[in-house]
């Protein structure tokens, strides 16, 4: 179960919450980019970046030049993914929505100085973009690793909200002769597309092949 804090009770839409942390394991292992929130020099940045989790860590990567870490490495910060399943169109513009699922977390981010677990939290993040792909690619040099910043995040502050279903109008609003349902959006990999300097003979390798 997820824990109950001031920061993670929903205010609005409390139906649509969840505390089972399954939920949450679900829509950070089916996503591919977060959104990072910090605080530097008093104004607030949220930026895009690849992640990946091992148990109830969350590890988040980039360059050592990048302001983000710099200013999230010790401190609280908040990271969401979201997933956008459908739009909901209803009869009236008022009660259009979209379907969804989001997860919000809340914490102090832990620079990751352990080579170790520097390596296991890099691993994580190129297995949620491409499973398969860190045994099958050259592994970073001391040189790259020097460069690039690894953030711990524990997963002990989160929430979890999800909508599914129809449009929800008013009552007086169903005899209205306005279609209204769900347009749903599926995301799907396309063919591979081979780096034109690829020498021949170099096939498409089956973990990647196997996500179309």
């Amino acid at each position: 179960m997820l824990s109950t804090t001031p920061r993670t009770t929903l205010g609005r839409e409390k139906h649509r919450g969840s505390t089972d942390r399954t939920d949450l394991y679900e829509v950070l292992d089916s996503g591919l980019i977060c959104h990072l929130g910090v605080v530097r020099d008093g104004h607030p940045m949220v930026i895009p970046t690849g992640y990946g989790r091992i148990g109830d860590t969350l590890y988040l990567h980039g360059s050592t030049g990048a302001k983000s870490l710099r200013a999230g490495g010790g401190a609280e910060v908040c990271v969401t993914v979201t997933h956008v399943d459908g739009l909901v169109l209803a009869r009236s513009i008022f009660n259009h929505s979209v379907n969804y699922r989001s997860a919000m977390i809340y914490g102090t981010a832990r620079l990751v100085t352990d080579e170790d677990e520097r390596l296991a939290g890099l691993r994580a993040l190129t297995e949620q973009l491409a499973p398969g792909q860190w045994d099958y690619a050259r592994l970073p040099n001391r040189k790259e690793l020097a460069a690039t910043s690894v953030l711990a995040l524990s997963l002990e502050e989160a929430s979890v909200k999800i909508r599914r279903g129809a449009p929800n109008d008013e009552p007086e609003d169903y005899s209205l002769q306005v279609w209204a349902g769900v347009l749903p959006l599926v995301t799907m990999w396309g063919a591979p597309e081979t780096d034109p300097v690829l020498p021949e003979g170099i096939d498409v390798p089956i973990h990647i092949r196997e996500r179309q």
